[in-house]
């Protein structure tokens, strides 16, 4: 993935999203950091083109994005899942629930995504 400019408000936007998570965000992001699981680096609030991704695995090209029920049948999630994937991402969605309620079936399927990537996200 080659490196591109990224503007500075974006990049601002970015940071201001790593201080203030979301519950479901800052939980995953205890389990994710520093490679604590299964020694896979992930990078959080990530600019991706015009997008700022929850989450990235950027060796196996994943990334990985936690919802809210704003995003339940989004046309806009649709648009970005392809604009990411046309960039070489599969994109990985969770709602909040999912991530609060059994964390470790999450971080189970994250690692078994990240470790095959033939596997295709569900929604």
């Amino acid at each position: 993935m080659p490196h591109q400019p990224v503007a500075p408000a974006k990049r601002n936007f970015a940071r201001s999203m790593r201080r203030e998570p979301t519950e479901a965000e800052g939980r995953l992001w205890q389990e994710l950091r520093s490679r604590r699981l299964d020694n896979i680096r992930f990078r959080r609030q990530l600019p991706v083109g015009k997008f700022i991704a929850d989450f990235v695995c950027a060796e196996a090209g994943l990334i990985v994005e936690i919802d809210g029920s704003q995003h339940a049948d989004s046309h806009r999630d649709q648009e970005r899942d392809a604009e990411l994937k046309a960039r070489g991402f599969r994109v990985l969605r969770f709602w909040n629930d999912d991530v609060l309620k059994d964390l470790g079936a999450v971080c189970d399927t994250i690692i078994a995504y990240v470790r095959d990537d033939n596997l295709q996200p569900w929604r």
